[in-house]
């Protein structure tokens, strides 16, 4: 098994720190990971976007030019890395910030009204998470249990910023009516 994910936005919206809390939570899961972070020259407002592989075997290159899944945080991510997805492949993205889609018949593509339901939970901020539940729940690449425990190891003494975390993971995890 080799899956290739893309994370992609704008810087501050938390990718990185998806695709760190989701290879964490891989390695918990026993199974060989690369990430691989890529962001513009403006940190906040730039782009920003990583590749996470996950195998059971030993990865060859951290490099997805065709992946698997992409999430896609903002419309020109949606565009952009919708586009290097496989045939076949499968489309996250927050519909609150992705008003217009772009269409591909050859692929799986998934709303997740991701700001709405971090604004429920008190905190905007979290709409990163949010999707990422929704991400475990579609593809069940790795076990929530990992996932939790990830955001427990890298956000070490902020405890308060841990819980807000997993529930926000939770909720876009429970929120969501495909999966495994």
């Amino acid at each position: 098994m080799l899956v290739k994910i893309m994370f992609a936005g704008s810087g501050g919206q938390g990718v990185l720190t998806m695709g760190n809390i989701l290879g964490n939570a891989a390695m918990y899961d026993d199974y060989n990971v690369t990430y691989l972070p890529a962001y513009g020259a403006a940190v906040r407002g730039g782009t920003a976007n990583c590749t996470i592989s996950i195998s059971d075997e030993e990865i060859a290159s951290p490099v997805a030019s065709a992946p698997d899944f992409v999430v896609a945080l903002n419309q020109p991510s949606a565009k952009t890395f919708g586009n290097r997805l496989e045939s076949g492949g499968q489309l996250l993205y927050n519909s609150n910030l992705v008003p217009d889609m772009p269409f591909r018949g050859d692929i799986d593509v998934y709303p997740v009204p991701a700001n709405d339901i971090a604004k429920k939970l008190g905190n905007i901020r979290s709409s990163n998470m949010v999707i990422l539940g929704a991400f475990i729940k579609l593809t069940g690449v790795i076990k929530l249990e990992a996932l939790a425990k990830s955001v427990q190891y890298l956000m070490g003494e902020k405890k308060k910023l841990a819980e807000v975390t997993i529930k926000a993971i939770q909720e876009g995890y429970d929120g969501f009516p495909f999966g495994k």
